[in-house]
């Protein structure tokens, strides 16, 4: 049992981890052009400042035993109302440890390399701050020790990644792609509202420790729907199926964005989520299995799209929907799979951060030019970044000793622990990575150069490679060291329990297996890109390739079901609104104006008038009472 203990020593400074990267974002936008020359260098000096706070509190917590190694941290009583209380208060824990290391190390190595992509930009002061505050919002999301405070870090990852993605708003299709991230993660954020409601009518409390100490004594119907609710949460912040239409369009922002969401911070928020509401996940077993279906469906969808873009970064994004997706389907296996949902939560958010970097370097090299039918031939004239390029690629198709190797083939072989169907199909989507991997590598760094006249190819300068080289680091021995030097089955379960179950194949097996299906994808990409010449013109391709370079319909499918039901919806009720509210409105107004017209009329002014109408109105009340006694 996890003893909670009271945050003392380094452990009192929890705070200042989110509190360095929100002051310097504070600084940066507040501050206003005087930051301009030295507000780079503070955004990634706060960043780093937390990495290292980070990396003393995990040396410290360490000397603690596994049932010692929670700290909580109250600073005050935030909201109080009746009986209902919720606190300004972060829980430290193994599970959120490693995503502090996670977001503060491969986020300052993202803000380093910032320092060289955006040295031209001359709102980059600007850009810092976003960044400092998109770090800050998702430490408060991983640290918080109850849903509610959780919600504003999930709402503010939710507002800074649309600061991000439309950071270049002179760009029509930045503004548009921003606006797009942020209405269809509204969608989600529903969910996770009425989640929370939900807990507190059925508690009586949001917090971490009093939901999960009684969450097996609520009806499983009750846990199902407040399973549904996170997964929908979850879907739209990790971009899992049907809420994922926003993350190729979220390319529209500059690169660095793109790997600090996609790699280290809001796509692994839903896959947070989910880990971390394990206890009712375990109950719920109809939302568990929701959760392993779309998670599978994912990997398909963003294994399909990232196979036929000729825009590399808009492939990467299809490839992180898809690597989310093997997370997403482990999260939903329950105790078998939750610490693997993390282990490659943390490969992937190194390797995914270099892959993403790399492609920033070669749009560097390449005048901003995104089409991979334009590149050809870049290993001759960037070195570094073919090599770091390729430490990313063999590390997501899974290939010893890569760190991808070792997180997600644990994920398929706790997939077959509980499910064959699930297992076979995990491995189908790891033939299908290394076919759309090796096609982008091929198309960028090998073959024949097929670059534009006035494009000179260059290595991008050591600010940006460092950061690459010390992610390729990453990429080759993380997994090992997560693994075998920190154990991270036996560090993980504390907080998200690990059972292993009887698989119908040996490990051995599930390996060869998957190995032999990613070989297959790599032969065939080989024998398509690279013993043909690559046409700088994509040709017409099957109806599958139409489908998949247009995102598989998904845009056209949320237009039918969401926006044009919408639109209409919206013009009836204006209709009905200027016809049926004002038309009421309006008719008795005119009805009153003109009724008092006439009687107007009757207005003379002449006693002798209003003496005739007297006695008229007498005779007739007279009349009246006759009848009335008469009858």
């Amino acid at each position: 049992m996890t003893e909670l203990m009271p945050a003392e020593g380094v452990f009192s400074l929890i705070w200042l981890l989110i509190a360095l990267p929100l002051a310097g974002a504070a600084v940066l936008l507040v501050g206003g052009r005087r930051t301009n020359a030295w507000g780079p260098l503070l955004g990634v000096l706060t960043v780093s400042a937390s990495a290292v706070l980070g990396i003393v509190m995990l040396l410290q917590m360490m000397q603690n035993s596994p049932e010692q190694r929670t700290f909580d941290q109250t600073l005050f009583s935030w909201v109080f109302v009746g009986g209902f209380q919720a606190d300004m208060a972060f829980q430290l824990d193994q599970l959120s440890m490693v995503f502090v290391l996670l977001i503060t190390i491969v986020g300052a190595l993202i803000h380093v390399y910032s320092l060289g992509y955006m040295s031209h930009d001359r709102d980059k002061r600007k850009f810092f701050g976003y960044l400092n505050l998109f770090v800050a919002a998702m430490l408060i999301l991983v640290l918080a020790n109850n849903y509610l405070l959780l919600y504003v870090g999930w709402e503010g990852v939710g507002l800074a990644s649309y600061l991000l993605i439309g950071f270049w708003q002179h760009k029509p299709s930045a503004a548009a792609a921003a606006k797009k991230a942020f209405v269809i993660n509204r969608i989600g954020d529903v969910g996770m509202s009425l989640a929370i409601m939900l807990m507190f009518v059925t508690f009586g409390t949001v917090s971490f420790q009093g939901v999960f100490g009684v969450a097996d004594q609520a009806s499983e119907g009750t846990l199902n729907a407040i399973g549904l609710l996170l997964l929908l949460a979850a879907c739209g912040k990790s971009a899992q199926f049907p809420l994922q239409a926003w993350l190729l369009d979220a390319m529209e922002g500059p690169t660095p964005v793109s790997a600090l969401i996609h790699a280290a911070t809001m796509v692994t928020a839903g896959v947070y989520l989910i880990a971390r509401s394990n206890a009712i996940f375990d109950v719920a077993t109809v939302a568990a299995t929701t959760v392993v279906v779309v998670g599978v469906v994912t990997v398909f969808i963003g294994a399909i799209i990232g196979s036929a873009k000729d825009d590399i970064k808009k492939s990467l994004a299809g490839s992180t929907m898809s690597q989310i997706g093997y997370m997403i389907a482990a999260a939903g296996l329950g105790p078998i799979g939750y610490v693997f949902a993390i282990f490659h939560l943390l490969t992937h958010g190194v390797f995914k951060a270099g892959l993403f970097l790399g492609a920033g370097s070669v749009m560097h090299g390449m005048n901003d030019n995104v089409d991979m039918r334009r590149y050809g031939a870049l290993r001759k004239v960037m070195i570094v970044t073919y090599v770091t390029f390729a430490a990313g690629w063999l590390s997501i198709m899974g290939i010893p000793p890569f760190s991808g190797f070792f997180s997600k083939d644990e994920i398929i072989h706790a997939a077959f622990e509980q499910s064959v169907l699930t297992g076979v199909l995990l491995i189908i989507g790891a033939g299908v990575t290394g076919f759309y991997m090796t096609r982008m590598f091929i198309m960028t760094f090998l073959g024949k150069a097929r670059w534009e006249d006035d494009v000179h190819p260059h290595e991008s300068p050591k600010v940006m490679t460092v950061p690459l080289v010390l992610l390729a680091i990453g990429s080759l021995f993380l997994g090992m060291a997560l693994l075998y030097w920190g154990n991270i089955e036996t560090w993980l379960e504390p907080v998200v329990g690990y059972e292993a179950g009887e698989s119908p194949i040996s490990t051995t097996a599930s390996i060869a297996l998957s190995l032999l299906a990613v070989g297959l994808g790599v032969l065939v990409a080989y024998l398509m890109y690279q013993r043909r010449a690559v046409p700088i013109e994509a040709p017409h391709g099957s109806w599958l390739t139409r489908a998949a370079r247009n995102e598989l319909y998904g845009n056209e499918v949320n237009d039918v079901l969401v926006v044009q039901p919408t639109y209409y919806t919206s013009r009836w009720l204006v209709w009905f609104d200027n016809k049926g509210v004002d038309g009421f409105v309006n008719g008795s107004a005119a009805f009153v104006g003109g009724l008092s017209g006439r009687m107007r009329r009757y207005q003379t002014g002449f006693a002798r008038s209003y003496a005739l109408s007297m006695v008229g109105g007498a005779v007739l009340v007279v009349l009246a009472l006759v009848l009335v006694r008469a009858s």
